[in-house]
């Protein structure tokens, strides 16, 4: 599995973590990883499909970077809000919250990747999960945050 879709798989795990709490997240992922698809949407699933589901040492590191990122979560949302001014994180559209708290825990406690794969990644998947400005609105926040 490539670094893009271990990327995407954590991004689409973070975006159900808005919509758990802590002790049902355990419960998504593990539909999540058994396949179970919990949307009625059929675009929604459609969109995904191509998506291969991770196995194995892919599965253990979705699992892991998922929690990585969770765990530096509040240190994330305070940089968010500072590069936003004006903007609250509930104004915020969760596709593109999501984005963001991925590619700045890359930018910030990933040494492996380069700033600037980090906010293309995010760049890209604001393409195929966001509306029309999510990508701008994310590459905007990101290059104001990488040159602090």
């Amino acid at each position: 599995m490539t670094r893009r879709e271990l990327r995407e798989h954590v991004f689409l795990l973070l975006f159900r973590r808005d919509f758990y709490n802590t002790e049902e997240m355990k419960e998504q992922i593990s539909f999540y990883f058994d396949g179970v698809d919990l949307s009625e949407d059929a675009e929604e699933q459609e969109s995904h499909r191509f998506l291969a589901s991770p196995e194995g040492e892919d599965a253990e590191e979705v699992k892991k970077r998922f929690y990585e990122v969770c765990s530096h979560r509040d240190e994330i949302d305070a940089m968010i809000t500072e590069a936003t001014s004006g903007w609250r994180l509930e104004r915020i559209g969760k596709v593109e919250l999501t984005l963001l708290r991925l590619a700045l825990f890359e930018m910030r406690f990933d040494e492996k990747i380069p700033d600037k794969v980090a906010i293309n990644e995010a760049v890209e998947l604001a393409k195929k999960y966001g509306a029309d400005a999510s990508s701008g609105f994310i590459n905007g926040v990101l290059a104001k945050l990488v040159t602090e």
